[in-house]
């Protein structure tokens, strides 16, 4: 590869035109050649991945200001709609508690305040008397603080004071209940100082670990806490045992991934038995188990990875003998549930218990004491099902049902082993957040919560559909919609289209207070569960990623074409929008079809991705070869993803307004990846393109749940005007006056 940079052309502009309004900013060209397999591209924008230059930095601000600017207009759509947010949710609030040992553990929420505060308060104060399942009936939300003895485990806005971002990525108590394992980050990047506190006592200890990554796992003693750090590529790659009191200097290496495809995780079974060590990469996994009481246990293997196997095990206890649940795709697309002694966990010992379906993708697997939760997809909606633990084995499934056509559901917090319940997380379009807990014994399901919506929130005035579009070659498409009730069917309707469609990662219909605020200005919302996502199985995904990719976005258009086809709205109403990997697919989208859509939002977008791709030294590059494939020594590869990679595609044709958001310390997608693809879309086509960075925040965007909801306001404001859509909301039954659509 060849490199070479030239004087500028071009200077950063912060120029004027029409007096004192600003002109479009102009990044400066400053050509550099990139060669591979014989093909030469020439960057002109590379430079603008340094953030420490100080050009960068004015450049990224001279945009801000371009972007407010031209937003400008919108801000009272923009105070409206956060207005609307605020007073539609309960703002001082609390989770439902789950019981873990001699605690109720839950977070609650204030007032006026950015972040949760995490407490618990004892169980033994709502014991039920005789009713074997009252002490498993969470205490009355409004008895918590005042009459049970609420104890403040972290109060996230204690931690986050004077700090302008702030996260939590680690929470663990340890099993006895004394200890809090936590992990901050007050920058965006997604490192985490790691800190220890005693709960008896209210004192943060001297253990202290900088740079640790998501997650930790006591010892069953507590005498010991194990964690992971990143390498420089931002590698989950190394497990640590860290003994209390001693210094992080000291701590022991339990496990290195060497293969740089490949990532590691650390847990503990639900049982407390085991603590689990996982290395995985996007096609193949292994796991190693340790002896959860021993602080000195060394790792053992599980199964040896074979390339394309993944599996994961879980602790159970089958007529008396510990077993591993193993969920794994050893010759079963969809994957397969097996046991195996604990002793003899090979795949050789692998007997199956539940069978693979060709219809049903098994995802996940919760081992309880007498029962096993099932977490499974059919027909592109989430489902559960329990399986009772007998002498002899599991019994026979039964699925927990739901009368919604659309709907997505899960089990929650389920920390207790002998628990006789799960607590499952169920949602819809048109139903908020509702936590039941489902009784195995009677088969009962009972509802702990429902997310308060404040105001005149009826369901009822809204409407969820199940669309179909298909696809170039044949294939049927899925899409959830959700839309005001009666909303005209004549194409005059504004829409919203929301795609992802990478790493088999589904996106499920849920409810969200701020979407209120599009539907009730008669904008619909629409999910494409495009090819690359889960939603129908592991073929979905595998039709979806490396050299069937742009299945993903040919998906999309028709889906985009279906909505607009079937009446639900029309190419100069339609807006479509995605971040991250659905970032690459808004870009991959705008140049395929610039013409099916009215305006492109795209967040934290991974839009330069043959550049990043390439480059081994980038994070998480070298892990998402098996995802994208290695354009570095492929050359096959390499041509196909530079056939479709946004950056390196733009062309001299006519966009819809795209509106840009990213963010400076993102270390997943690097804010470079917006800055470079917004430059060639003014240089080159003219675009009227914006882009908006958050100057301390990283790939999750703003911290604190105010600030979420001003961002979510400025992008639906945008959004809303892009489609010609009403500024004011309906009034029930009928249009608020004066809000016709405006002209585009």
């Amino acid at each position: 590869m060849t490199s070479t940079d030239s004087a500028d052309t071009q200077q950063p502009a912060r120029t004027t035109n029409d007096g004192d309004r600003l002109a479009p900013p102009v990044a400066a060209v400053r050509p550099r050649e990139r060669t591979h397999h014989g093909d030469t591209f020439v960057d002109d924008y590379e430079w603008l991945r340094d953030k420490d230059d100080p050009a960068v930095r004015a450049h990224l601000e001279a945009e801000n200001a371009y972007a407010e600017q031209e937003t400008a207009h919108l801000a009272d759509l923009r105070g409206a709609i956060f207005t609307e947010i605020k007073q539609r949710t309960k703002q001082t609030d609390l989770s439902v508690p789950a019981r873990r040992g001699r605690w109720w553990y839950y977070t609650r929420t204030i007032e006026g305040e950015q972040y949760a505060v995490h407490c618990r308060c004892p169980v033994t104060a709502t014991d039920a008397g005789d009713d074997p399942l009252g002490a498993w009936d969470p205490p009355r939300l409004d008895d918590l603080h005042e009459v049970l003895g609420e104890e403040v485990l972290l109060d996230g806005n204690a931690e986050a004071s004077g700090h302008d971002f702030f996260s939590v990525g680690t929470f663990a108590v340890s099993p006895d209940g004394h200890l809090l394992a936590y992990g901050t980050d007050v920058v965006g990047d997604e490192r985490f100082t790691l800190r220890v506190k005693d709960l008896r006592t209210g004192q943060v200890l001297s253990d202290e670990i900088p740079a640790t990554f998501y997650g930790a796992t006591w010892t069953l003693g507590a005498t010991a806490v194990y964690y992971v750090t990143v390498d420089d590529a931002w590698r989950p790659y190394r497990v640590w045992r860290h003994r209390l009191g001693a210094a992080a200097e000291t701590d022991e290496l339990v496990h290195e991934e060497t293969d740089e495809r490949y990532w590691v995780g650390v847990g503990l079974t639900r049982s407390e038995r085991y603590v689990l060590v996982s290395s995985a990469s996007k096609v193949t996994s292994e796991v190693r188990y340790l002896d959860a009481a021993d602080p000195q246990a060394a790792p053992v293997l599980v199964a040896e990875r074979r390339r394309g196997v993944e599996y994961a095990v879980e602790h159970a206890r089958v007529g008396g003998e510990d077993v591993f649940l193993v969920l794994h795709n050893d010759g079963a697309e969809n994957f397969e549930l097996a046991q195996a002694p604990v002793e003899r966990p090979g795949p050789e010992h692998w007997t199956p218990v539940v069978a693979h379906r060709a219809d049903t993708r098994l995802e996940d697997v919760d081992a309880f004491r007498d029962f096993v939760v099932l977490s499974y997809r059919r027909e592109a909606l989430t489902r559960v099902a329990v399986l009772p633990l007998t002498q002899q084995g599991l019994g026979a499934a039964h699925e927990v049902d739901f009368e919604e056509t659309l709907f997505s559901v899960g089990t929650g917090a389920n920390p207790e082993w002998e628990q006789p319940l799960v607590r499952l997380a169920y949602t819809s379009f048109v139903t908020p957040a509702t936590v039941y807990d489902y009784v195995v014994g009677i088969s009962e399901l009972r509802l702990r919560k429902r997310q308060p919506v404040l105001g005149d929130y009826d369901p009822d005035d809204y409407e969820q559909h199940r669309e179909w579009a298909r696809a170039d070659d044949g294939t049927m498409v899925p899409i959830s919609l959700v839309c005001r009730a009666g909303s005209p069917r004549d194409g005059t309707a504004p829409c919203l289209l929301y795609g992802y469609g990478s790493y088999e990662i589904s996106v499920d219909p849920a409810f969200g207070v701020p979407r209120l605020s599009l539907l009730d200005r008669g904008m619909s919302f629409a999910i494409a569960h495009v090819r690359g996502g889960g939603e129908l199985g592991r073929a979905w995904y595998e039709q979806g990623k490396t050299l069937t990719k742009r299945n993903t976005f040919t998906d999309f258009v028709a889906c985009a074409r279906h909505l607009a086809q079937a009446g639900w709205t029309s190419p100069d109403r339609l807006v479509a929008t995605g971040g991250s990997a659905g970032g690459l697919l808004m870009g991959a989208v705008a140049n395929l079809a610039p013409d099916a859509f009215a305006g492109i939002v795209a967040v934290v977008p991974f839009v330069d991705a043959l550049t990043t791709i390439l480059d081994p030294s980038l994070p998480l590059t070298v892990i998402e070869w098996d995802e994208w494939g290695d354009p570095l020594h492929d050359p096959d590869v390499y041509a196909y993803l530079r056939s479709y990679a946004p950056y390196e595609n733009v062309s001299a044709t006519t966009y819809p307004p795209i509106l840009a958001i990213t963010s400076l310390n993102d270390t997943r997608v690097l804010f470079v990846e917006p800055a470079k693809w917004v430059a060639r879309l003014r240089a080159t086509a003219h675009a009227a393109a914006l882009l908006k960075t958050e100057m301390s925040a990283g790939h999750g965007g703003v911290s604190g749940r105010y600030e979420a909801w001003k961002e979510r306001a400025y992008e639906y404001a945008w959004v809303l005007d892009t489609a010609g859509a009403r500024h004011e909301p309906a009034v029930r039954g009928r249009t608020a006056p004066g809000s016709e659509p405006t002209a585009r």
